[in-house]
C-alpha cells in the first residue's frame, strides 16, 4: 500500500459553484516534494489540513473532521473505463491518491500511517455535490457516483508531519465495529435505516453524522 501522489488545489473562478465568490479548490494537481499536513481547526474555520491547499467554501468543506480526502487509484481507474476519458490523480478533487488501499471499505476509525511521521484517521465518506458534477462535466453525475457507493474517505490529522509521493501506507489501527466507510455512505444517502448501525463507531465518526444518527434513532426507535 502507498501514497501515489500528493494534491493540491488553488482557488480558481468557475461558473458551477454555489460559492458567493465563484471560486473552487476542487481542482487538485500532484505536486512534488514534502507537504506539511496538520489539523486545520474546526469547520467553517479551518480549511485543508494540507499546507498550500485551498478550500473556499469553509461551511461545508475542509476543518478537522474533513481536513484530507483520500480516493483509490482503483475506483479512479474503473471510472476511466466506464466514462471512456483519462482520470488523472486528483481528478475528484483528492488530496491523497493511493494504491492498494480499499479506502471506500476501511472502516470508521481506522488509521493510516503515511511515511513516518503522519497518521490519519477515518472519519466519513464524501458526499457528492453540484461542484463536483460541474468539475466533472458529467451529466447526472451525482447520481452516478452516488449510486457506485465508493466515495473515497475523509480523514481526521491524529499526527501531524510530512508526507510524499511513493510514501508507504500502514494500518496501524482497525476498529472491531465494522462499520465501514461505504456503510456510512449509504446511509447518509440511499439507506436511511442503516444509520442506527453508524453509531456503533460513534467515538471516531464525523460530528454531523453522529449528529444524524441520534435524530434518526430519536424518531423511529423511541
Amino acid at each position: 500500500m502507498k501514497l501515489l501522489s500528493v494534491n493540491l488545489g488553488q482557488a480558481r473562478a468557475v461558473p458551477y459553484t454555489d460559492h458567493p465568490e465563484g471560486v473552487t479548490g476542487i481542482d487538485k494537481r500532484p505536486v512534488a516534494g514534502p507537504v506539511r499536513v496538520a489539523a486545520p481547526g474546526p469547520k467553517g474555520i479551518g480549511g485543508s489540513g494540507l499546507t498550500g491547499d485551498a478550500v473556499c467554501s469553509l461551511k461545508h468543506h475542509g476543518g478537522d473532521d474533513q481536513a484530507v480526502y483520500a480516493m483509490a487509484r482503483e475506483d479512479l481507474d474503473a471510472w476511466e473505463l466506464d466514462l471512456g476519458r483519462a482520470l488523472p490523480d486528483g481528478s475528484f478533487g483528492e488530496n491523497l491518491t493511493t494504491e492498494g488501499l480499499d479506502v471506500s471499505g476501511a472502516l470508521i476509525g481506522e488509521r493510516w500511517r503515511i511515511g513516518a511521521e503522519v497518521v490519519l484517521e477515518v472519519t466519513s465518506g464524501r458526499i457528492p455535490c453540484r461542484t463536483f458534477q460541474g468539475h466533472l462535466g458529467e451529466e447526472r453525475w451525482v447520481r452516478r457516483f452516488t449510486e457506485r457507493g465508493a466515495p473515497g474517505a475523509y480523514l481526521r490529522v491524529i499526527e501531524p508531519g510530512e508526507i510524499r509521493a511513493g510514501d508507504a501506507v500502514e494500518i496501524v489501527r482497525r476498529p472491531e465495529h465494522g462499520v465501514t466507510v461505504a456503510m456510512e455512505f449509504r446511509a447518509k444517502t440511499t439507506r436511511r435505516e442503516l444509520l442506527p448501525r453508524l453509531l456503533q463507531a460513534r467515538d471516531a465518526l464525523h460530528p454531523e453524522t453522529v449528529e444524524a444518527a441520534d435524530k434518526y434513532v430519536a424518531r423511529y426507535h423511541s
